[in-house]
This record gives structure tokens, sequence and C-alpha cells, in this order.
């Protein structure tokens, strides 16, 4: 049996999967809000009544919403901030007996599709979040990488390739640099977006539904969007060239995307033939849970 916990700002689920990936159980709480200690009980509490409601022991395997330094143990990069600094890791396994394993979120949603999602018949996956943040998972023959720095996939704090027009002046990131992917293509990058050139105050999802339902402005606004999306996905694809890139998160829900990007990223892929496929996720929002229990795998 396998259980995989997906730890979250504002909830955390478990799963637990049979070997041949059937869901067996799950359950959500409440993520214990800026509390270390309390969130370390909490998943430990949720393993343990698994484990006794199943009546039997699983391996673990948990996302997050950050990465474990290989330098030194700590939890690092986390939205979550109460787990920087903290040996996650290895207050867990004191408290459960037994090793476990730990990897961003982003990462087990990349697992998961490549395991037995959209992209289970692909040797090279790249999963994306499009949502409040960006991020990336690189997956690779059912291994998702790590990487020397812990970073690999990480690509919504690279620089967005060839700015120029309306994608001047740089925009801030929380980060502390300018110009990042993640400052241009989350869901409130965006909103912003569209607020500047229009000065209407809309959700992503309203952009797109007003979009479809023939607004220009909206129309303009997606377009620019694809437009630097092409161009950030291009740049992944010349670097790991995947069969299939799956893409997570709110803005996942716009069809467009999976029409659209082929021919967005088509001019700055440098290759005569493009066959890169765009899915949307199969297991939607489960991906992330599904995904650190198959951290075994």
């Amino acid at each position: 049996m396998r259980l995989g916990i997906d730890l979250g700002g504002t909830k955390t689920e478990i799963i637990a999967l049979a070997d041949d990936g059937r869901e067996l159980l799950r359950q959500r709480i409440a993520t214990p809000q800026g509390d270390y200690m309390a969130t370390v009980m909490a998943i430990a509490g949720l393993v343990e009544n698994t484990e006794a409601t199943l009546g039997q022991r699983g391996s673990v395997g948990i996302g997050i919403p950050g990465a474990e330094s290989l330098a030194t143990g700590l939890i690092k990069n986390a939205n979550s901030t109460c787990l920087i600094g903290k040996p996650l890791k290895r207050d867990l396994q004191a408290l459960l007996q037994r090793e476990i394993r730990l990897a961003n979120d982003a990462n087990c949603f990349a697992l998961s599709e490549a395991v037995d999602g959209a992209a289970q018949d692909a040797d090279i996956v790249f999963g994306i979040i499009l949502g409040t943040g960006v991020g990336g998972g690189i997956v690779i023959h059912r291994q998702a990488l790590t990487g020397a720095n812990a970073i690999a996939g990480e690509w919504g704090h690279n620089p967005l390739p060839l700015p120029a027009g309306d994608d001047l002046p740089l925009p801030p990131c929380y980060c502390g640099r300018t110009g990042c992917i993640e400052a241009y293509l989350s869901g409130p990058a965006l909103a912003a977006d569209h607020l500047r050139h229009t000065g209407q105050s809309l959700s992503a999802a309203d952009i797109d539904d007003r979009a479809t339902r023939g607004d220009p402005a909206c129309e303009a606004s997606l377009r620019r969007y694809e437009d630097r999306l092409g161009r950030a996905l291009a740049g992944v694809i010349n670097l790991i060239d995947p069969q299939v890139i799956v893409i997570g998160g709110g803005l996942s829900n716009m069809q467009r995307l999976y029409r659209n990007l082929p021919d967005a990223c088509r001019p700055h892929v440098f290759s005569d033939v493009f066959t890169t496929k765009f899915m949307p996720p199969a297991h939607g929002d489960s991906s992330g849970v599904r995904g650190a229990a198959w951290l075994w795998n």
C-alpha cells in the first residue's frame, strides 16, 4: 500500500493506493495555519488513522509547497512559510518510524500524470501548474527529477524569453527578481495584465468566459497570455524535449490553451517537426496527492 499526502497552505489530504493504483481511502483536513509542530502532528495523525482504518502499513510520500535542501535537509522555497528552515522529513520519520519521501508538489503532479494519467505512455513528461503561482516538474521514465540543487522543473522563476512591447516594463516578482515567468503567467498576473490594458478588474476565469462569448478585449488579453506561455514553454521543449506537457492549476480549465499552444510554441522550437502534446490532467486536482503516493514506485 502506498500513502500519499498533499500538504497545502489551507488543506492537507491523504490518499491510500493499492499496488495497482486503485484508491482505497482518501481524507482531507484543514492545515494548521502557521504552526509547524501542529502540521507535523496532523500529518502523522492522518497516516496513523489511515493505517488503522485499512489494517495495513504503507509507504509514505509527501508533496510540499517547497523543496528539501540537499545540503541541510531543511525546507526551502516554501509558500507555507512555517515550514522554511524546518527538518520536516527528519521529524516525520521519527514520529512514523520509517523512511518517507518528500517532493515538491509540482513534481508530484507531474509524476501522477506520468505514471497513470494523461501522459502514462510518455518517456519524458513536463507537468506545469498555472494557478496562483507557476510551477513545474520533470518526470523521466516514471521517475521525478530532483536535480543537483533540488530545483529541477522550477521554470516559473526563469525570465520570460524575448520580452518586448506589451511585456515591458518587466513586472516585479515576489521572489525579488523582475520579469519572472510567474509574474506573467500566474492567474493573478493574467488578471493584472487585463486590468492594465482595459481598466477592468476581472478574474482569469471571467476573462476566459468573456473571450469565449466574443469580448474583444478579453480575447486580446488571452492572446498575449498564450504568446508568452508559448515562448516560455518553447524554452523547456528545447531543453528536455518532452513528448507530453500536462497543464494543471486553475488556468488548465481554459480549453483554448490545448488548441492554441502548439502554434504559440512552434516558432521558438529548434526543430523541423513539432509533436509535443499538451494535455489536461487525467486526475484533476487529485494529481498532487496521487503523485506523492507514487514517489514509491
